[in-house]
């Protein structure tokens, strides 16, 4: 069983046990429990813990926060790690970022700000503890070496990548894992093989629009513009409402010097989004 006990997390985040139980009872996040029952965390669950402590800091009243924070996990992206989520207060809204998309969860008049990759540097010296320890308590399966490879990317990447290839090891066709590695590959600027995983994981399930739309970010960052293209209306021929693969397309485009191809997907995107650019 993996995560960080109640009193890692506690000393972490300047928190007493009894303040980090009563917060998991709360109902916004659901950590494991390893032996007898003691809560075993994650790394998000560290985040929304932290999260809470800070709206608790700004004098926001504990039923609104637990509120606002239950909101915001149903609503949170499911291809992409929490740790990626920069969390602010804008007027009287929490508002969210993940790098694609912009939500209000709830209103509430809130003095929050921070980024939650932040966060990575307080806990990476636990999840380093944890992952040494692997050799006496390894995932059983795939899906459980890629929980911990997604508890061990922003603090750990290699281990992360090692991890991600263990899952896959012992599943080939598990999409999530080949999704995450190529993305972890590609930040590193690893394009081809990042590359690889991508179209790995559209052989194994071809309607997933963010396999089709990351291989378009990794050949469009190779300069292969019309393949990029390609890769960008495979993802919106599956899910028409990818915004981010509209902008991309609009883009790309332009630059083709297929303006009307290019004000489409830009109009597209603007109603799916309401946004004005340009």
């Amino acid at each position: 069983m993996h995560g960080f006990g109640t009193a890692e997390v506690a000393r972490l985040l300047g928190m007493t046990p009894r303040q980090v139980r009563r917060l998991a009872r709360a109902g916004f996040l659901r950590p494991a429990r390893g032996p007898r029952q003691a809560y075993r965390f994650s790394f998000q669950d560290v985040v929304l813990l932290r999260a809470a402590k800070a709206l608790a800091a700004a004098a926001v009243p504990a039923k609104r926060i637990h509120r606002a924070l239950r909101t915001l996990v149903r609503q949170l992206p499911h291809d992409r790690p929490l740790s990626e989520l920069r969390i602010t207060a804008e007027g009287d809204h929490i508002v969210v970022r993940d790098g694609r998309a912009t939500w209000v969860p709830e209103s509430a008049q809130l003095t929050l700000d921070f980024l939650v990759a932040d966060l990575a540097t307080d806990v990476a010296s636990l999840t380093h503890q944890h992952a040494r320890r692997r050799g006496r308590d390894e995932p059983e399966d795939a899906e459980g070496w890629f929980a911990l490879a997604v508890e061990l990317e922003t603090v750990a990447p290699a281990e992360s990548e090692e991890c991600y290839r263990r899952a896959l090891q012992l599943n080939p066709d598990l999409p999530e894992a080949l999704i995450n590695l190529g993305r972890l590959l590609q930040a590193q600027s690893r394009l081809h093989e990042a590359e690889d995983f991508y179209r790995r994981a559209r052989t194994v399930q071809p309607d997933l629009a963010v396999a089709a739309f990351n291989l378009g970010t990794a050949l469009d960052e190779q300069g292969r513009t019309q393949e990029a293209i390609d890769a960008y209306l495979a993802a919106v021929d599956v899910d028409p409402g990818f915004a981010d693969a509209h902008y991309n397309l609009s883009g790309l485009y332009e630059q083709a010097g297929n303006a009307v191809a290019a004000f489409r997907h830009l109009r597209q995107y603007r109603e799916l989004t309401g946004r004005r650019t340009r």
